[in-house]
């Protein structure tokens, strides 16, 4: 299946990134939005609350986004069962997101690919053109095996890119969730990238580096704000209530 329903977040990089596209929460989309000139808003495709929170991956993910006439180039391009997109999203300037999210270090540690013999083959033959469009250094560890996630978001990125489509990747590092004992600095995310980036054999600058977004949510901030705004009402409402009570006693 290419739609995949998920349950309501509990924890974790699932239930922040669910909130973040379902509920009100402007300093993340104003993350964003910096990177991009000119972009004033982003209408969420995925995951959303009435569509059961389902994540998109192979030519459902291209639906999602308004690129359902790129489906036969993906089929050709990659195999069944491809990256299982987080979120995706779509700027009022037309800009196609594409996200990866996550709320501690081990969540960058993917296995590599356990796909067949001949999906293997078409993987690795892409994931190779990639590594060396990008400069990939001379003998650096084969994506296939090592950071594999990351590599296959990079591919798809430069697929679409390819095909003059205006997207992005974006690597959505939420801070301060301490359930997870996840990052409490974006520091902290940039060194752990810095890692991926050098057992790839990549540098941070490359042909594709511009259009990869890395943005750093604190959660915590998040929850204030909640319980701010909440008080707010709360206030409001009791004063709504006492000056009711007011009139009705004169």
């Amino acid at each position: 299946m290419s739609r995949i329903e998920q349950p309501q977040g509990a924890r974790g990089s699932l239930k922040w990134i669910q909130r973040a596209c379902n509920e009100s929460w402007p300093e993340f989309e104003r993350s964003i939005l910096a990177q991009l000139t000119g972009a004033q808003c982003i209408d969420w495709r995925s995951p959303l609350k009435s569509d059961g929170y389902a994540e998109y991956r192979d030519a459902d993910f291209l639906d999602q986004v308004g690129l359902s006439h790129l489906a036969g180039d993906l089929h050709a391009y990659w195999p069944a069962r491809g990256p299982q997109w987080d979120a995706l999203g779509r700027t009022d300037r037309n800009d196609v997101l594409l996200v990866e999210a996550k709320a501690h270090i081990g969540e960058m540690c993917s296995p590599a690919t356990a796909a067949g013999p001949r999906s293997r083959q078409l993987i690795e033959q892409r994931l190779d053109e990639v590594a060396g469009r990008l400069g990939a250094r001379e003998g650096h560890a084969p994506w296939a095996g090592h950071f594999y996630q990351l590599g296959n978001r990079l591919a798809h990125l430069a697929f679409l890119r390819d095909r003059n489509v205006p997207a992005y990747l974006v690597l959505v590092n939420f801070l301060n969730d301490t359930d997870m004992k996840g990052p409490t600095t974006a520091e902290v995310w940039q060194a752990a990238y810095e890692v991926a980036f050098h057992v790839m054999g990549l540098g941070r600058r490359h042909d594709l580096s511009r259009y990869v977004l890395e943005v750093f949510p604190d959660v915590v901030v998040r929850q204030q704000t909640l319980v701010a705004h909440l008080s707010l009402e709360t206030q409001s409402a009791t004063q709504i209530s006492n000056n009711a009570a007011d009139t009705i006693s004169k």
